[in-house]
Parts: structure tokens; C-alpha cells; sequence
């Protein structure tokens, strides 16, 4: 990220911020207000700074606030860890958020990919830094068949129609989607995160209203309400795992307690997978390993 570009997306963020922080919140009375949240000067007097130093920030003319002021400002607008974090990285970029434009494309471990496999009864994929699918065993790959030829989950998410049907709770799942996508690139400059954030919000008024609200959430473990075509209604469990040895990488299992419903519903689709037909989709997947390498493991669709 250049230093021209840091301001304003500083200031994108404050602005966002600044709107969802109630008066309330800082124990100060709402009074009769045109917009919503806390005023500029209310937030500088929070933080301790001056009006026009703070509206400088807003407005992109100050670019070197310090650590202690970007700590002061996370307060001041009730900021969580991630968020807090994201602040930092917009106001002091390095290197690591810099060399994000010339990544290499990313994929799953071949190692990851077995331990996987090796789970017959327990939905798993791995995900990237901008949710592209890039791996997923036997029964996550029935779990999903919805999907298609899609590997990013964030373009089935908003521009798929079966997305809605697939997820019963869709508008927590999108928004949950949308936060963690930002929570995983701070750069947000990026070349691969500003393509797919510009076809989203073109295509997709939610997501664009959304991605404006500039919410920062990692995914947490949590009960998701799934309908599928083959087996009907699920609530599985949902665990969201980091990949230290893929920095941006998650490895998600779905699971259902043992002897449930959804164990015997999960059980089905799995001996549906098993079919001729869904042989012959593994074996594709092992001719394009055969055929790629390692560059393979990226995505298995």
C-alpha cells in the first residue's frame, strides 16, 4: 500500500466507525443529532486529541497518526481486538501488508488434504485469505454440492440463488462472511481483494452494503442451520481452525453429535457420495493432482 492511498482508508474507516458508536455507549446523552453516532469532536475529546487533528485523520491530511493515538481512537470508538488490529495495520502498512500483491497462489498442503480424507464422517474444507475453496473431502464436497464449479464462497454466498436456500440464517451468514473477509486482508489495495470486492459490489447491493459498514470479525465456532437438497434440515457445529503453516489458510469441520439426526442425516449423504458417481468425482480430483503437482491441492472442483 502506497502512502497516498493510507489516508484515505483510514479515513473510510473512522467515518464507518464513527456512525455505529451511540452516544450512550460513553454514557453522554443523544440529544437531537442529524446523523447517526457520535459527533467528530465528541470522538477527539474521547481520545484526547484535538478537533482538527482528528477531522485531519477523517479527511486523509494527517497520514502518521501515532501508535498511542490509533490506540486512544480504538477506545474512543469501542473497537474489538480484530478491529483494533485491522486500525493499526491501516495506519502503519509494512512490508507484509506491501508484499501481499505479488503472493503466489494459494493452496492446501497435500498433508492437509489427507488429514481430511481421513475424516469419512466429518464434513472438512480449507479456505483462503479472499475464501476461495481450496480443498474439501468427500463428504464436504456432498455438504456443498451446491456449489458447482464455484470455488470462492463469497461469490456463491451473494450471487448464487441456492445460497439462500442452502443457509437458513443467509443474512448472518453473509455479514459474518463479509467481516471476516476484511478481518484477513488488511491491505486493502491488494490487487486479487480489490477484483473481487469490486465484482461483488456491483453485483450484489448486500454485500456492497455490507463491506461499507467495514465490520472486522474472524470466524468463531458457532451452530449452523443448513438446508440440504439430498438430506433436508441440519444444525451442525462449526469450528473454524487457523492453518499456522498457511498464514491466512482455515481449515473448518462440520460435526453433529453422535447418535443425532444430523449424524444419521450426515451418514446418508455420505453413502450418497459414495456412488459410482461420486467415485468418479474423486477420481477426477486424483487425475488433476496427477497432472499438476502440488499446484492441485489449490482447489479440487
Amino acid at each position: 500500500m502506497t502512502e497516498r492511498r493510507v489516508a484515505p482508508r483510514l479515513g473510510e474507516f473512522l467515518r464507518a466507525r464513527r456512525a455505529r458508536v451511540r452516544p450512550e455507549d460513553h454514557g453522554m446523552p443523544a440529544g437531537t443529532r442529524r446523523t447517526p453516532g457520535l459527533r467528530r469532536e465528541e470522538v477527539a475529546m474521547l481520545a484526547g486529541i484535538s478537533t482538527d487533528y482528528y477531522v485531519r485523520l477523517e479527511q486523509g491530511r494527517d497520514r502518521h497518526p501515532s501508535q498511542q493515538v490509533v490506540q486512544a481512537l480504538a477506545e474512543a470508538l469501542l473497537l474489538e481486538d480484530e478491529a483494533s488490529a485491522y486500525l493499526r495495520g491501516l495506519a502503519e502498512p509494512g512490508p507484509s501488508q506491501r508484499s501481499r500483491r505479488t503472493r503466489h497462489q494459494e493452496y492446501a498442503s497435500p498433508g492437509l488434504v489427507s488429514l481430511m480424507d481421513a475424516w469419512p464422517r466429518t464434513p472438512a474444507l480449507v479456505y483462503g485469505r479472499y475464501m476461495d475453496l481450496l480443498a474439501a473431502n468427500t463428504l464436504g464436497e456432498a455438504l456443498f454440492s451446491w456449489l458447482g464449479e464455484e470455488t470462492n464462497l463469497l461469490r456463491a454466498i451473494f450471487l448464487m440463488p441456492p445460497a439462500r436456500a442452502f443457509y437458513r440464517d443467509w443474512a448472518r451468514i453473509g455479514e459474518g462472511c463479509v467481516a471476516a473477509l476484511r478481518a484477513a486482508n488488511i491491505d486493502p489495495d491488494d490487487p486479487r481483494l480489490v477484483e473481487l470486492v469490486g465484482e461483488l459490489c456491483v453485483n450484489s447491493p448486500e454485500f456492497a452494503r455490507l463491506w461499507g459498514r467495514q465490520e472486522v470479525r474472524a470466524k468463531t465456532a458457532e451452530i449452523k442451520r443448513l438446508t440440504h437438497p439430498d438430506v433436508g434440515e441440519l444444525s451442525l457445529r462449526f469450528e473454524n481452525l487457523t492453518v499456522p503453516s498457511a498464514p491466512g489458510q482455515h481449515l473448518v469441520v462440520y460435526h453433529a453429535e453422535p447418535g443425532s439426526r444430523e449424524d444419521h442425516a450426515l451418514a446418508l449423504l455420505g453413502s450418497y457420495a459414495a456412488t459410482p458417481a461420486g467415485d468418479s468425482h474423486a477420481s477426477r480430483r486424483q487425475d488433476l493432482a496427477a497432472e499438476d503437482g502440488p499446484a492441485a491441492e489449490k482447489g479440487i472442483r
